[in-house]
């Protein structure tokens, strides 16, 4: 019976991991300026086929960014600080050929943009610069920290649980006042 659970454990560990290892293509770069840590990030191979097809064949397509700052806790979980979900929505015209751009922080719209332009709507959907994550007031000196972002396209294209058009990404940094 021991050894049924420990196998039981052992692959609901393996799962989880290969559910949540970095990928290479999100690159993300943290800045602390100003008494605020900002977070800016870029995804390196641009959008995956099915997802452009999805874009051109006028779908509404959306890729939603969930940010999260922790604070690394030896022998603990580590705890979150803050969390910010991002959404850049495309809606492309065919008979226009422009393309509609959103984007939503917190379920707020911050900007939007119609465009004709094929690169800047990619830009749009694979880049933020600058953005305002959490005030340094919430973070302890002399602790490391990393953000960690999770990047999902919709629609999901062929994936069952949509795990093919997720991209997770993490850099650390030490707040250093």
């Amino acid at each position: 019976m021991t050894h049924r659970f420990l196998i039981c454990c052992a692959a609901v560990l393996l799962a989880a991991s290969a559910a949540i290892v970095a990928d290479e293509s999100l690159r993300i770069v943290p800045i602390v300026r100003d008494d605020t840590v900002f977070v800016s990030f870029e995804l390196a191979d641009s959008l995956p086929d099915d997802v452009r097809g999805a874009i051109s064949s006028g779908l509404r397509t959306t890729v939603t960014y969930q940010i999260e700052l922790r604070m690394i806790v030896p022998i603990w979980i580590d705890r979150t600080i803050a969390t910010t979900l991002v959404s850049v929505s495309d809606q492309y015209d065919n008979l226009t050929r422009r393309h509609a751009l959103s984007r939503m922080v917190d379920g707020r719209v911050e900007d939007t943009l119609v465009t004709e332009d094929e690169s800047i709507a990619r830009r749009w959907l694979t880049r933020l610069s600058r953005m305002p994550l959490c005030e340094t007031s919430k973070l302890e000196p002399n602790r490391d920290y990393y953000v960690l972002i999770s990047a999902r396209a919709r629609p999901h294209g062929s994936s069952l649980f949509g795990w093919v058009n997720t991209i997770v990404g993490k850099a650390k940094f030490t707040f250093i006042p």
